[in-house]
């Protein structure tokens, strides 16, 4: 299967980058914190989402502001503590690529965001975050913003996601998918193609713009 696109939309945690220990840690003490039980923090998704929306399902909301505050300190304390690695295949696929035809867009705060790129050495030209957009995925805001800000057709572009969140915000946004299976097992994520990771694939760039596809 090959999949052309002229612009390529990255999700950050669990698509380039691993940050699930390092999430754990810093929620699980959140929630301690916050004395919330295990019961009462099982109960929402916290994959895909902004950290504002996940705590708004948690606490009430004139204890929100500050529990965000508190939560991006504590994730970006912990990218120095080796809270991030790349993924499989990641920084192989994005030198393939023109810098220009890409970018990330993540649920995270620009703060985080950045934190956890630089930590492994990426820098898009392109970082769209939680603080750009007023309503994060599953809505397709994120995804359209990207569109936008590389000038390509919401149609023309593929988007990579780990998270079912993001892949109905890609999907809502008209937009091809590519779903890896490194959070989520490969039968709960809907998309145009499922793949392990991003060592999975190989790109090749065209006139036209960029042909995803399967490596034999």
């Amino acid at each position: 299967m090959t999949i052309r696109a002229q612009a390529l939309l990255f999700d950050n945690d669990g698509t380039l980058v691993s940050s699930l220990e390092s999430v754990r840690r810093c929620w699980t003490r959140l929630a301690q914190e916050y004395g919330l039980t295990e019961a009462e923090f099982g109960r929402v998704e916290l994959h895909g989402r902004t950290a504002a929306e996940i705590i708004a399902d948690l606490l009430p909301a004139e204890a929100v502001p500050g529990a965000v505050a508190r939560i991006e300190r504590l994730e970006v304390e912990d990218v120095a503590q080796g809270g991030v690695r790349l993924l499989p295949g990641t920084r192989d696929f994005l030198d393939s690529l023109p810098a220009d035809r890409w970018a990330v867009v993540t649920s995270a705060t620009r703060r985080l965001a950045e934190a956890r790129l630089d930590a492994v050495g990426i820098r898009p030209k392109a970082l769209i975050t939680a603080d750009d957009v007023t309503r994060g995925k599953p809505d397709p805001e994120p995804y359209l913003l990207a569109a936008r800000h590389l000038g390509v057709d919401p149609a023309r572009c593929v988007v990579f996601e780990d998270a079912p969140a993001g892949l109905r915000a890609a999907r809502a946004a008209g937009m091809a998918t590519v779903a890896l299976a490194t959070t989520h097992p490969a039968h709960e994520l809907v998309a145009d193609l499922v793949v392990k990771d991003l060592s999975a694939l190989s790109a090749l760039v065209t006139d036209g713009g960029v042909e995803i596809s399967v490596r034999g």
